[in-house]
């Protein structure tokens, strides 16, 4: 493999993790409140639509609002790495 398909690799792979970085907090988040809350359906027998619902709107937006700050860091930091990238690509 030349440079250019070595840059190319490591582009995608940081794209990867920069992805799993910024989605994986709100996705565990709503996947633990979204457990808790079906176990407590099922303890106490409550199958009410909008109680599964409505928990984990509130989780994830307050996960959201919580991380905003280093999570906008964190896109401008890949952004600033891409557009370093250009010059090997040709497109500068």
């Amino acid at each position: 493999m030349d440079q250019l398909d070595l840059s190319v690799v490591e582009l995608a792979r940081d794209l990867l993790v920069t992805t799993l970085l910024l989605a994986g907090p709100i996705l565990v988040v709503g996947l633990v409140v979204g457990v808790a809350v079906s176990l407590f359906q099922a303890l106490t027998s409550v199958q009410e639509q909008t109680m599964t619902l409505i928990p984990k709107m509130l989780a994830v937006l307050g996960v959201a609002l919580l991380l905003l700050a280093p999570m906008l860091q964190l896109l401008v930091d890949y952004a600033h790495r891409v557009l370093q990238q250009l010059n090997t690509f040709g497109l500068s």
